[in-house]
């Protein structure tokens, strides 16, 4: 009795207003706890990389495969059209809860970490797609902006669940493991609560189209004859369209500064603004935050207007905008933090603007084609959205090439410089006053990087170490021996870490001006999707679909009562 509990997740009446609320809630709930599973290796990333010393071309080479892996299990998510929803986001926050609680801090070397994280990427893909049709079975057209927010809530507020926690303890939880820790606490808490909480609606209730909680009554009575095997017949031939592949297309090329900020937020403010990692974590409050609350409010807008694209278009504009101001700053390695952290919530905030409205209309669009089918619409989307990202994270290293020799050296070179600033002034025979020992070695690199290349001072031959004496003299030799471990880093990797510091901004203003391409592609595309321009004429489409309902529904009272009122 117990198991089939578990596993028999089905309701035969649309819910009640406080339990759909529940169900939402629970969704909701279950898609921060998977982004704040998936997003928080990248708010420990530098330590990560050098934990296990791994490349940065590596780590960027797991996230593609955990994209890849994820697009293809969104398109295995289609089934749930079939098999449906709750059971897959139940059980699948437990096989993540799992992995990031047991496995990913504990791996033993980088290829264990990269196989348990590229798992919870497989799990991923198939809650990406099941999620947002729960939320779409339980939320009307008419609501579906703002639920679709809420849902979106599930990405934003897990990423900025990750910031804010990896802000406020990375300075004395020290450890990158106990990020990874946490999170797996949480995770299996709420997976304890979807296991017991989370049902979905029956085919025969979803497979229809609800545009108003009007429609309840109409829906339920003609559940009861629902063909469900002939509305899945051949489903792909059925979604596989323009207008559904191309707005998923959309908020894909849309949404790349979105996952390349999820990805590498706390590597590039570290690399380029020499933010400590509490502080490029806490930027990322910023905008998570700001993101989440123009998800919501747009959300509600958009239902009382009746209308999405024109948000869309709004928010894909804005974007443009704000991201060419953002690309702007990134030369300008001395910008404030804060004038930073206005910069990416406004950014944020047109990122809303567009994709709430776009989650709504693209349910709606699939709809259209078959209400019976949103899964599998839902897969495409979840397939492209991975796809691109898996190609443009490849890409990326490629495009900011010198942010590899940053992340491996330039903590290390950074954290020598400061060591050898705290050596005294020291005379040399070419200045008439004492000269920082760190400007000695910078003036004379060449020379110390030669006799660092020796196992130790007795090595020195006597005409290298004489030609030594000559060019910087005694007390600088001297002092400088009582630095030779933070000098030997300077000397071995100095230049390099330098040279990448001169070019990595313009590399990635490079980066960011591919994601304004992807941004201003979003806004023609859009408009192959479903819906009103005008909220006049939204309300009168409105006004007609009740007087419909009310025709079928008065069809069928009067065919129910016809037998019996037969002599």
């Amino acid at each position: 009795m117990l198991g089939r509990a578990l596993w028999y997740r089905q309701v035969d009446r649309y819910p009640e207003t406080a339990h759909r609320l529940l169900s939402l809630g629970i969704v909701v709930a279950a898609t921060i706890i998977l982004y704040y599973q998936l997003y928080v290796p990248g708010a420990v990333a530098p330590q990560i990389l050098a934990h296990y010393h791994m490349s940065f071309r590596f780590y960027v080479d797991i996230t593609v495969v955990l994209n890849a892996i994820g697009a293809f299990t969104s398109v295995l998510a289609g089934l749930a059209d079939r098999w449906g929803r709750a059971n897959l986001v139940a059980y699948g926050l437990g096989v993540t809860g799992l992995l990031t609680l047991f496995v990913m801090p504990h791996a033993p070397n980088e290829w264990t970490f990269a196989v348990a994280y590229s798992a919870v990427g497989f799990v991923e893909g198939i809650i990406l797609v099941a999620t947002p049709a729960l939320v779409r079975d339980f939320s009307p057209q008419l609501g579906r902006a703002s639920a679709m927010g809420f849902w979106t809530l599930g990405p934003v507020v897990g990423s900025l669940v990750v910031a804010e926690v990896a802000s406020h303890t990375l300075s004395h939880l020290v450890a990158w493991q106990d990020q990874l820790t946490i999170c797996g606490i949480v995770g299996v808490v709420v997976f304890l609560v979807a296991l017991l909480g989370l049902r979905e609606l029956s085919p025969n209730l979803r497979d229809q189209l609800m545009v108003s909680m009007r429609d309840r009554e109409l829906v339920e009575a003609k559940a009861k004859g629902i063909d469900v095997e002939g509305a899945l017949r051949r489903p792909w031939r059925q979604v596989l369209r323009a207008d559904i592949v191309l707005s998923a297309m959309a908020i894909s090329l849309l949404l790349l500064i979105y996952y390349t900020a999820v990805g590498f937020n706390p590597v590039y403010f570290e690399t380029i603004f020499r933010f400590s990692p509490s502080q490029a974590n806490g930027l990322g409050d910023w905008w998570w935050l700001a993101n989440a609350i123009a998800l919501v409010v747009v959300g509600v807008v958009s239902d009382r207007l009746r209308v999405r694209k024109p948000f869309m278009i709004v928010g894909g504009a804005g974007a443009v905008a704000m991201t060419i101001v953002y690309l702007s700053k990134t030369t300008e390695p001395r910008t404030g933090y804060y004038t930073l952290a206005w910069t990416v919530a406004a950014l944020a905030v047109f990122l809303g603007i567009a994709f709430a409205p776009w989650m709504a209309s693209f349910t709606e669009t699939v709809e259209k084609r078959n209400p019976a089918l949103t899964a599998h619409g839902l897969a495409i989307w979840g397939w492209v959205i991975r796809a691109t990202v898996a190609v443009s994270v490849f890409i990326l290293p490629y495009v900011v090439s010198s942010t590899t020799t940053l992340v491996q050296y330039g903590a290390a070179v950074k954290a020598a410089e400061a060591s050898v600033q705290t050596a005294p002034p020291v005379t040399v025979p070419y200045a008439a006053a004492p000269q920082p020992l760190l400007t000695v070695v910078e003036t004379h690199a060449a020379l110390f990087a030669k006799l660092a290349s020796y196992p130790s001072a007795k090595a020195i031959p006597p005409s290298v170490l004489g030609s030594a004496v000559k060019a910087v003299g005694v007390p600088a030799l001297l002092e400088a021996q009582k630095y030779a471990a933070p000098l030997g880093v300077l000397a071995a990797h100095g230049v390099a870490v330098a040279g990448a510091a001169a070019v990595t901004p313009s590399e990635w203003q490079h980066w960011w001006w591919v994601c304004v391409g992807g941004e201003i592609l979003f806004i023609p595309l859009v408009l192959f999707m479903t819906g009103r321009w005008s909220p006049r004429l939204a309300k009168r489409d409105e006004e007609e679909h009740d007087l419909q309902v009310q025709q079928e529904l008065a069809r069928l009272e009067a065919r129910r009562s016809a037998p019996a009122a037969a002599p």
